[in-house]
Parts: structure tokens; sequence; C-alpha cells
């Protein structure tokens, strides 16, 4: 195909979007309808794996050391869990450090006779961070084993939610296959969807297809311009439903920020746009190609 053919294709397939005025608009219609629906799940799905990492990212292992522990044995301590490989980060937090947390999440009144050097009850902890949160339970038995390894017996507690951590594990897991398999089988609905809203468009002109066989045009000759017909009617389409989506997003952002925790929860839109539009206008433009591609292609065989 040389370089003025395909102008010629271009052209007859950007006349094609206007000349057949409201079959285009029926079809980029049902883009525009499809690929909200599929982008209102994205977002839903998108914003519901990021509460999910959010809660994950938060789980942590206190280690409680013993009162009778002295700094050199902490300080081994605190190298031997540093040094496991699932670890990400650990914090000293110590029993005077701790003391004041009490007092800030009870009230000085509860604390009151404890919060001296001599009579506070608490021991100093360690506040273990993971690499990856599912490793949490197999990095607490690592650090209570570290008891068989010394004598003196150093570890008097480690706490990490068992049980409830396994738990938001399982949830956050399902949320996300769910999620996509919504979002799977609505992308495959828009696909069947919109290419039948196609055909019937190509289906109204099979009898210029005919003459065209009829004349002694090729089959590709044929195929181009409603292959750029399918294209300019998905990226219309999608062009208009990321539009859609991006100003309802964005107003319901900026109506969040009034709330605290749901601020907190949405994600902006600057971390999502580039990737949410992507993948809204290569599903149009693809969806257009295909649908008008299959829907020509038994006309083809005149």
């Amino acid at each position: 195909m040389n370089f003025r053919t395909f102008l010629r294709h271009l052209r007859e397939g950007a006349k094609s979007v206007f000349r057949n005025g409201w079959m285009s608009v029926a079809s980029i219609t049902s883009i525009v309808v499809s690929l909200f629906i599929l982008g209102v799940f994205m977002l839903l799905v998108m914003n519901v794996n990021a509460l999910a990492d959010k809660a994950d990212s938060n789980v942590q292992i206190n280690t409680y050391l013993n009162l009778n522990v002295d700094k050199k044995m902490r300080e081994t301590i605190k190298g031997e869990i540093e040094a496991m490989p699932e670890v990400s980060s650990l914090k000293f937090v110590s029993k005077e450090e701790g003391m004041k947390e009490l007092e800030e999440s009870l009230g000085s009144e509860w604390v009151e006779g404890f919060s001296e050097a001599d009579q506070n009850p608490l021991p100093d902890a360690f506040e273990v961070s993971v690499i990856e949160p599912t490793t949490v339970g197999f990095v607490a038995d690592k650090i209570k084993a570290l008891n068989q390894k010394y004598t003196e017996g150093p570890i008097l507690r480690v706490k990490y939610g068992e049980g409830t951590v396994e738990t938001l594990f399982k949830i956050t897991k399902t949320v996300r296959n769910i999620g996509f398999i919504f979002v799977a089988g609505l992308g495959l609905m828009s696909m069947f969807l919109i290419s039948n809203t196609i055909r019937v468009t190509i289906l109204a002109r099979r009898r210029e297809i005919g003459i065209m066989k009829l004349v002694g045009a090729t089959n590709n000759f044929i195929r181009w311009p409603f292959f750029v017909e399918g294209a300019m009617i998905g990226l219309l389409g999608s062009i208009v439903t990321v539009a859609l989506l991006f100003v309802g997003y964005n107003r319901l952002y900026a109506a969040s920020q009034t709330d605290l925790t749901l601020a907190q929860s949405l994600i902006p839109l600057g971390d999502l746009w580039l990737l949410l539009g992507t993948i809204i206008v290569a599903l149009g433009m693809v969806i257009g190609i295909w649908g008008s591609t299959m829907s020509i292609r038994k006309f083809l065989k005149v």
C-alpha cells in the first residue's frame, strides 16, 4: 500500500463516520455507555485494592523483651531481627516511650504512679515491619525461635494479631479476585455489545460493499476504510468516556476532602489518570477495530 492509498483510506474512513451520522452516534453511544460502566468498576477495584494494600502494609510484629534484658543483649536481638531477609524495618520503642503512648491513649489519670522509671512495668519493644505482609506469621515464628538460641530467653512475647491478620489477608485476596472477575466480565460484555452495534451499521451498507466487490475492489481495499472508521468511532467513544470518568471522579474526590476517613481512602486522580485513560482509550480503539473487521468479513465473500 502506497502513501496516497493510505491517505485515501483515512479520508474515506473519516467521511463514513460523518456520512452515517445516526448510526455512528449509536455506535459511539454504545461505546461510551459500555466503557463508562467498565471504567466505574475499574475505579472501584483500583480504590479497593489500594485500601487492601494499605491494610496489608500496616501489619507489623510487636516484639516485647524481658525486663532483665540488658543493652548488649537488646542490640544483639535487634541485629538478629534486622538480618532476617523478610524484614524491611525495625523500630525500637523504649519502656518510657511505651508509657508515654499509653498515657496519650488512656489519659494521665490511668497511668498515674507508673510513669516513674522505677515504677514503669512496661517492657522495651521492637516494632518490626516486613517486606511482604503475608510472611508476617513466618517472621513472628523466627523471632520467637530466638529464645532457643539464647539461654537468657530475651523474648517475652511476640504479637502480630494472629488469626485476625490471616483473616484480613483472605478477605483482601477475595476482594481482589472478585474485582478482577467483574472487570474482566464487563470487558467481554462491552466488546460484544459494541461489536454488535457496529455490525448493525455495516449491515445497512452491505449493498455498498457488494457494488465495490463487483467493480473489482480487493478485500483489503474495502476493509481499510472500515478499519479506520472503527478506530475513529472507538477513539471518539473512549475519549468521551475518559472525560466523563475523570470529571465525575474529580468531583467525588473533591467532595471527599471534607471527610477525613474518606479522603484517605480514595486515590488522587493524578495517581491513576494515565493508567486508566490509556486502558480505556486502547480498549475503545481495539473494540472499534475488532467490531468493524469482524462484521465486514462475511460481506467480503460476495
